[in-house]
C-alpha cells in the first residue's frame, strides 16, 4: 500500500502491484474501497483522513468489495450511483455469462445516499458515465481539470501489467458501445489530471482526446 497527494485535496492510495487496484480521498470522501480483502488497509489508511462518507464509481468487487466493512468500521454513510445502488445492496453486479456469476459477488452494504448527475461529492461534480457497469459515475473538479474516472478507462493492462491507455475488460464491461460514449465525454472534458481505478495517474491534457481518437480511426 501506498499513498500520495495527487492535488490539492486530493489523495490516492494504491494497492497490489504496480497500481493494481486504486482508491481516493477528496475532501472528506473515500471514493472506492478495493476487494473485499484490502478494506482492512484501507480503514488503516483513512482512519485519521477526516473521512466523513465513502462513495463509488461504480458496483464491481474490485471498487465495492470492502464498502460494507469500511462503513461499519469508520461509521460513514454509503454513497452510490443511483444506477448501480441496488447491486450495492445486493453484493452483486451484472456480468455478461452465467459462468461469470460468482466473479461478480461482493458484500452487501446498504446505500444511504443515491448519486445523480449533477451531484457534488468532496469537491466534484458526478458525471453519469455508464458502460462498465449500467450507473458507473466520475468525478470532475473544473476548476483545476481533475478527473476521477473510475474504470471508464483503465491505464494498465491486467494481464501483463504494462502501463498504458486501453479500453475495460470486454467480460466485465455489459454495453462496450455506451462505454465507447462515456469515453468520448470524459474525453472532452480536456482533463489536466485523470485518476483510474487501475493503473496509474495520467497527467497532461489531450491524451484522453488522443486515444479515444486513435480508436476511432
Amino acid at each position: 500500500m501506498r499513498s500520495a497527494q495527487l492535488a490539492d485535496g486530493v489523495d490516492g492510495i494504491t494497492f497490489l502491484p504496480r497500481h493494481g487496484v486504486n482508491v481516493y480521498v477528496l475532501g472528506d470522501v473515500l471514493v472506492d474501497a478495493g476487494y473485499a480483502q484490502l478494506a482492512k488497509g484501507v480503514i488503516a489508511a483513512v482512519r485519521d483522513r477526516g473521512v466523513t462518507a465513502h462513495a463509488l464509481t461504480h458496483a464491481h468487487p474490485d471498487h465495492a468489495g470492502g464498502s460494507a466493512r469500511v462503513t461499519r468500521e469508520l461509521g460513514i454513510p454509503m454513497w452510490a450511483p443511483e444506477g448501480d445502488a441496488a447491486a450495492v445492496e445486493a453484493g452483486r453486479t451484472e456480468t455478461k455469462a452465467g459462468w461469470m456469476a460468482p466473479f461478480g459477488k461482493f458484500p452487501a452494504a446498504r446505500v444511504d445516499r443515491r448519486l445523480r448527475e449533477g451531484d457534488e461529492v468532496g469537491g466534484f461534480t458526478v458525471l453519469e458515465v455508464p458502460g462498465h457497469s449500467p450507473g458507473h459515475v466520475a468525478y470532475w473538479r473544473e476548476a483545476d481539470r481533475v478527473l476521477v474516472c473510475g474504470d471508464v478507462f483503465f491505464n494498465l493492462s491486467l494481464a501483463t501489467l504494462r502501463y498504458g491507455l486501453r479500453h475495460p475488460p470486454g467480460p466485465f464491461t455489459p454495453d462496450p458501445a455506451r462505454n465507447r460514449e462515456s469515453q468520448r465525454r470524459l474525453a472532452g472534458l480536456d482533463p489536466e489530471l485523470v485518476l483510474f481505478g487501475h493503473g496509474p495517474v495520467l497527467r497532461g491534457r489531450g491524451r484522453l482526446r488522443a486515444f479515444v481518437d486513435a480508436q476511432s480511426r
